[in-house]
């Protein structure tokens, strides 16, 4: 029993310890903020706003809406949000954040 109340609190001590990371920048862009529209997409061609053709995720995160549309547009694609990406297929996509 001892071992176990050594144990617990050597693991408390550890977990005060440890660095927590909080993030100040405010600033940040959210290209999709939307919950539903979550999932960041480069897709060729989008089908009246319900689906969108040979999709694939941006290469990095990007910062700005226009860097959104520029990593996707260095491979030939349009930047947008969308609900549900599978196998290069996506529903439900609109532009991202800041791009109108």
């Amino acid at each position: 029993m001892k071992s176990f109340a050594i144990t617990a609190v050597l693991f408390a001590a550890v977990a005060m310890a440890s660095p927590v990371e909080i993030r100040t920048d405010a600033t940040a862009y959210d290209a999709c903020p939307s919950e539903l529209l979550s999932n960041l997409e480069c897709c060729d061609v989008d089908v009246l706003g319900l689906l969108s053709i040979n999709c694939a995720p941006p290469p990095e995160t990007p910062t700005s809406a226009q860097h959104f549309k520029d990593l996707c547009s260095k491979r030939g694609k349009s930047a947008t949000c969308c609900v549900l990406p599978v196998l290069g297929q996506a529903v439900g996509c609109q532009p991202p954040a800041g791009s109108g």
